[in-house]
């Protein structure tokens, strides 16, 4: 193990927590309605935007129509990626002259990029058109990680409100959230990776001839735009089908170190606009720790499994890496990566060791609450928090509270449902997979590698994550149709919970603290969440863990291979 390895790692971590309070405090403010400085260049913006939609961005919503407004918003944004991908042929901005999308692939795609997952079963350069990237993927990356947020907003609103039957209003939280944070942010990180040599052009693919006189083809397009987008939004779906291993995402040591710093920013920020909204930045500070904790201990027990298989592999291990970029930055990247549900990878997910990709799958399994996607990470965690608090009163025989709110059996079966739906989906879609002789046709490898690679895609799926371990053909129907429908359920099989707790607790009566109050900002609470994710995580996946990476990291150090 290198020091220099350590010192990358803790100076990663040292600029995540200094930026994320600092941001955090600002988006409490912008996203309330005081956009500062940037309130004079884009508030005339923000004002035609509603008089063209007839938006009152004043109205709030019920959270029954809070949850109508957002389903209808993102069926019209699953609806119009698909028409674009289906028709690509006949539009313009296509100079290869690309064919449509066949239908269960577009079908699949669209599902992806509206669900925040960004799934790909293509290769990028090769199968969509310019326009699609822009109009229809680009766009969904600001739409998808703006509609996170404002579930967040409206959950932070519910804690704070007194017999409130508002939690907000979905159409002003979004266009906030898209003008205000994802757009500034995404342009200053555009700037820097075309400065670096990130490709944005609309010419045609570049010919250039080699030494032997034969023809290589070199993939051109708006790159920088919709990488800067793809990490700050959590997204995380590449331009090009090697996504941030390509030179043209991915440049230069900077670039890599920046866009891993843009994967984990506003998640971690927004846990900060979350202890601002509520009024207890100490909370805000005990949940960053948690989130911060785990995350250190995935990242120590991967880059240890994977300096230790190339140790016992010299050269072998190094496959599927990207050589401009060190082993260490390869392993952190894929632990940030899965933590949030971001998927893009700057390295080969399937070349790193069984533990590694156990770490990889775990983080994707809890929920990705290890800080998790734009607003799904902290609303996520929220359902652990509440059934930690149920069970803490349990324990002490008192009616369990959090910031003032009671939590009884509606929230606590909600919360159940949140958690437990895509757990459910990931370990019965696994086992069809298995089963099925379609499913079993696609995958190239055997044994542990081979179900972990199943498993894998559907955690991912389900998750909405969108890396792959690689190793399946999911470009035909059984996955295509399958994983879609593990992404619709994942994202909105959470969302729906989410809401409805938001209501209830909006509309809840706040109980002011006494001394029987469970402090959740102390030390004694952040260890009973850690603990209380870890088992819940670890009884519903270690028989499946145990089948895929355990197995295969015992029989590594025998020398046996899949």
């Amino acid at each position: 193990m290198k020091t220099n390895d350590w010192v990358y790692f803790i100076t990663y971590g040292a600029t995540l927590t200094l930026l994320a309070p600092v941001l955090g405090y600002w988006m409490a403010k912008v996203l309330n309605g005081q956009p500062g400085f940037l309130g004079r260049i884009l508030s005339p913006l923000e004002k035609s935007i509603y008089r063209l939609t007839g938006i009152q961005p004043d109205k709030e919503m019920h959270w029954r129509t809070y949850l109508l407004s957002l389903l209808a918003f993102n069926g019209l944004g699953f609806l119009f990626v698909f028409l674009l991908q289906i028709t690509q042929r006949h539009l313009p901005l296509n100079p290869q002259h690309l064919p449509n999308v066949p239908g269960w692939l577009a079908f699949n795609t669209a599902v992806s990029f509206t669900t925040n997952t960004n799934w790909q079963a293509y290769s990028g350069e090769t199968t969509l058109s310019y326009l699609v990237q822009m109009a229809g993927l680009e766009v969904q990356n600001f739409l998808s990680a703006a509609t996170g947020i404002a579930v967040m907003l409206a959950l932070a609103r519910s804690l704070i409100r007194h017999s409130s039957e508002v939690i907000g209003n979905f159409w002003a939280d979004v266009t906030r959230t898209t003008l205000y944070v994802l757009l500034p942010m995404s342009l200053l990180l555009s700037l820097v990776l075309v400065q670096q040599g990130a490709v944005q052009s609309f010419r045609p693919n570049a010919v250039a001839r080699t030494i032997d006189g034969s023809e290589q083809v070199i993939p051109l397009g708006p790159v920088a735009s919709q990488v800067a987008i793809k990490q700050l939004g959590t997204n995380g779906g590449g331009y090009f089908g090697t996504n941030s291993a390509h030179p043209f995402e991915n440049p230069t040591p900077l670039t890599n170190f920046l866009e891993m710093l843009a994967i984990m920013l506003l998640p971690a920020a927004l846990i900060f606009t979350f202890g601002k909204m509520i009024g207890n930045k100490k909370h805000a500070w005990m949940i960053y720790g948690v989130m911060m904790l785990m995350l250190l201990a995935g990242i120590t027990a991967a880059y240890w499994a994977d300096w230790r298989m190339e140790m016992q592999l010299p050269g072998i291990a190094m496959e599927g890496r990207e050589y401009r970029f060190d082993r260490a930055s390869s392993v952190l990247w894929s632990v940030l990566t899965t933590a949030v549900s971001n998927g893009s990878v700057n390295a080969m997910h399937g070349s790193m060791a069984p533990v590694t990709g156990l770490v990889q799958l775990f983080n994707m399994m809890i929920g990705e609450v290890i800080f998790g996607g734009v607003g799904c990470g902290m609303y996520g965690m929220m359902l652990y928090i509440l059934l930690t608090v149920f069970i803490a009163g349990l324990m002490v025989g008192r009616t369990p509270e959090y910031l003032g709110k009671r939590i009884d059996r509606y929230t606590i079966v909600w919360a159940s449902i949140g958690l437990l739906l895509p757990s459910a989906v990931i370990l019965e879609g696994t086992a069809l997979s298995c089963l099925s002789p379609a499913a079993l046709a696609s995958h190239l490898n055997h044994g542990p590698r081979g179900f972990s690679e199943i498993l894998y895609a559907w955690t991912s799926s389900s998750a909405n994550n969108g890396s792959a371990m690689a190793g399946i053909n999911a470009a035909t129907n059984f996955y295509a149709i399958g994983l879609g429908m593990a992404m619709l359920l994942g994202r909105f099989g959470v969302i729906v919970p989410v809401l409805a707790i938001a209501g209830h607790l909006a509309q809840g009566k706040s109980i002011p603290p006494s001394a029987g109050t469970l402090p959740t900002d102390s030390l004694t609470f952040s260890l009973v969440l850690t603990a209380v994710i870890m088992i819940v995580g670890g009884l519903t996946f270690f028989p499946a863990l145990s089948l895929g990476p355990l197995i295969e990291h015992l029989l590594l150090a025998t020398g046996r291979l899949f």
